[in-house]
């Protein structure tokens, strides 16, 4: 009896062990605690869950309404960092910007439209293998609608630059020797500028056009041969003076041989209301300037330096009157910009939002100025001419 009571007594004692053992594993014990811990800051999948994205930045874009000055305008959009060349700021004359939440990406763009015959988005800057260069510090997109006109020597009400801002024009090209200067110079310090051509200079080196059309410069007119149109017989006859500029687009469109900007200049910054009116009606915007270096009056290139320089210095910023016409201002640039650079300047550089629309009766004036055109010359120059030994 004594030997059963034992027997049944170990058996007891050895079923309450298991039980307890069992309980202890389906209560989530200390065991299974570590095993869970250890699942959560598993390497293997912090290593594999996609990283949260930061949200993307809208590009900024500032509407113009009359009597509004850029410069405010801008002055109350939080910035989102530096400006790239790849972001052009749009002074827009009839747009409304949309406002985008904060933190909130902005939608994704819809199919690109048909781009042909209109200008090229304005692209990042490339790599600059001058370390030294003066570079590009933001584009300004211009919708010309209505020809708005710029540079506060004449016009106060878009006066777009900030503070140590300059934009580069150049007036009178293109020229042999003087213009391929200019654009080494600027390709040098990696920067940009606009030219604003004479039609018939444009006629008679078509490839130097294209020359600043292939380097990313903007290309604007100034007129067909720079006759002061303030003055007559272009005073008293409006139609004259109409082909005069008209001749002067087509001509550089022509030379170009693809989309160049709706900008003008008048020769001399002499500006007839009723030719601004008429500029209004082809969209064209019309630009004065902020400061003239009245480089065609300097023969040597330190002055071109010290006239640019001292000016910009009592200005603080400018739109810049050269001509890549002049020798001297050529020879000047590189040091200029180098001068610019040291002293703390940053270049703006003007993009157009539509290329400008030439007029087929214009056209036809300028073809008819080559008095050596043929109809025998319509094939391309590579099925005409083959290099075959050298």
């Amino acid at each position: 009896m004594r030997v059963v009571v034992v027997v049944i007594t170990a058996l007891l004692t050895l079923g309450l062990a298991a039980f307890g053992v069992v309980a202890t594993q389906n209560s989530g014990g200390p065991a299974s605690l570590v095993a869970r811990a250890a699942h959560v800051i598993s390497p293997t999948q912090a290593t594999t869950t996609a990283p949260m994205s930061a949200p993307e930045v809208a590009p900024t874009r500032i509407a113009l309404a009359p009597g509004a000055q850029l410069s405010d305008a801008s002055a109350t959009t939080p910035s989102a960092g530096p400006a790239t060349p790849s972001t052009p700021t749009v002074l827009a004359q009839n747009a409304t910007p949309a406002a985008i939440p904060t933190g909130l990406s902005a939608p994704a763009p819809a199919p690109a439209a048909s781009t042909a015959g209109t200008p090229p988005p304005a692209k990042a800057a490339a790599a600059c293998n001058n370390p030294d260069a003066l570079g590009l510090s933001r584009v300004v997109e211009i919708d010309t609608t209505g020809g708005p006109a710029f540079g506060t020597e004449h016009f106060k009400q878009y006066d777009f630059l900030r503070d140590k801002e300059v934009v580069f024009t150049f007036d009178d090209g293109p020229w042999p020797d003087n213009t391929p200067m200019v654009l080494k110079a600027l390709a040098d310090n990696c920067t940009k500028a606009t030219f604003f051509e004479i039609g018939e200079h444009a006629t008679w080196r078509p490839d130097l056009s294209k020359l600043v059309a292939e380097a990313g410069m903007t290309i604007g007119n100034h007129t067909w041969s720079h006759k002061d149109l303030a003055k007559k017989p272009y005073a008293s006859d409006i139609e004259q003076a109409k082909q005069e500029i008209e001749m002067g687009v087509s001509a550089v469109h022509m030379a170009v041989g693809g989309p160049v900007a709706p900008f003008f200049r008048f020769p001399d910054l002499q500006m007839p209301p009723d030719l601004m009116a008429y500029l209004g009606t082809r969209n064209i915007a019309i630009f004065s300037t902020d400061i003239d270096t009245f480089d065609f009056k300097i023969r040597k290139p330190e002055d071109v330096i010290k006239s640019a320089m001292t000016k910009l210095a009592k200005a603080g910023k400018g739109m810049l009157l050269m001509h890549d016409f002049q020798h001297a201002t050529a020879e000047a640039l590189p040091e200029l910009l180098r001068q610019l650079k040291a002293a703390g300047y940053k270049v703006v550089h003007m993009v157009p939002k539509q290329p400008v629309t030439t007029l087929a009766k214009y056209d036809d004036m300028v073809r008819a100025q080559d008095k050596y055109s043929s109809s025998n010359n319509t094939r391309p120059e590579s099925s005409v001419i083959k290099t075959i030994s050298e």
